[in-house]
């Protein structure tokens, strides 16, 4: 299972990767591998402002049904288009195609409560 050093995490799973004032988002190997294979990404929030903590999608899979929370307030400026017709890509490379929304962030005071890949390991480990 990989956990790249150079991304934050959360503890729903997600993991985020800043340059500049975007997060680009999506769910950790560990993740995508709970859930089985992915069949369908619903994502319709782009262009949406929300809160640290909000849904902004869906993942269904063969074994369930996964709500995606916002790990930072902002504004949903992307969605990843490709999941539409390919969302095995979560599974398949979940840190690179099958990224799944970029945020301006709004407060990158929120970031700072955020996990590194260490301590992420120690809390999916435990």
């Amino acid at each position: 299972m990989k956990i790249p050093e150079e991304l934050k995490y959360t503890k729903d799973h997600e993991w985020v990767q800043i340059e500049g004032e975007v997060a680009t988002v999506g769910v950790t190997d560990f993740a995508q591998g709970e859930l089985g294979d992915v069949v369908f990404v619903e994502i319709e929030t782009e262009g949406e402002e929300l809160s640290k903590g909000e849904l902004f999608g869906t993942v269904e899979a063969v074994k369930t049904v996964s709500d995606l929370f916002m790990p930072v307030g902002g504004e949903v400026t992307e969605v990843n288009e490709a999941l539409a017709d390919e969302p095995e890509l979560v599974n398949k490379d979940p840190y690179g195609a099958g990224w799944m929304i970029k945020i301006k962030f709004a407060d990158s005071s929120e970031l700072e409560n955020m996990m590194s890949a260490e301590d992420y390991q120690k809390m999916i480990e435990a």
